[in-house]
């Protein structure tokens, strides 16, 4: 926790539950929302639970005041989604949904079958790198018309989540854009330090991989989720 952090107040949260079989819970990036997966979950839920959901002051989710957009309102959120899925799932994160899904291994390791991160980093050892990263939040914050406070559930104040990446044991697949040159690095990172079973590079897409080809990220997920 951080001095940025306060009670934890309850969100009415967007939340779509469709398909049938092994829970896949699919978290999206900053200022983004529940519909980035929807291509791929046409595809997924044929024979798969899928379950995916808006972050608060993000989509369709409730808007909650200022100094409630700390990671442990995340967690605290996620875990709301996750308690309606039936573990072992499986966490597909783009971005910081991604982060999202590496802490919630940590805290609840027993519950996660396997990781897919798109597009997605571990967080920042150096507090040079956090403060360059938390700018950069900022510039994308102020050309967004989020609600007030928002941009914090972005931003990082420690090293919890990079610290403690070889203690995550969960079956991994690593999903990056061939031009996401800045989440290529962290790609590399997972590799050292986490269970991967399969890194992705997809040609002709960036960042939004999942949003630019849906189709090749669903050709790289079903051999994974076939293999657990």
């Amino acid at each position: 926790m951080t001095s940025h952090s306060s009670p934890i107040v309850p969100a009415a949260l967007d939340i779509d539950d469709r398909g049938q079989g092994a829970s896949i819970v699919f978290t999206h990036g900053f200022t983004d929302h529940l519909g980035s997966w929807a291509a791929m979950i046409d595809d997924l839920s044929a024979d798969h639970r899928c379950l995916s959901w808006s972050m608060r002051g993000h989509g369709a989710s409730e808007v909650t005041p200022p100094g409630t957009y700390t990671r442990e309102h995340a967690l605290a959120d996620m875990r709301t989604v996750t308690d309606r899925a039936e573990a072992p799932y499986v966490l597909v994160g783009h971005s910081l949904g991604g982060y999202l899904s590496l802490a919630h291994t940590l805290r609840y390791p027993d519950e996660v079958r396997a990781l897919v991160l798109v597009g997605a980093g571990p967080g920042f050892s150096k507090p040079e790198a956090m403060e360059q990263w938390n700018a950069m939040v900022d510039r994308s914050a102020a050309k967004n018309p989020l609600a007030e406070g928002v941009e914090v559930i972005s931003k990082h104040f420690d090293s919890w989540v990079i610290d403690n990446l070889a203690t995550i044991t969960a079956p991994t697949l690593v999903i990056v854009g061939e031009g996401d040159k800045q989440f290529m690095a962290s790609a590399s990172l997972f590799a050292k330090r986490l269970n991967v079973l399969n890194s992705v590079v997809v040609p002709d897409a960036g960042h939004s991989v999942h949003r630019q080809q849906p189709a090749a990220v669903v050709a790289a997920m079903r051999p994974f989720l076939a293999g657990l």
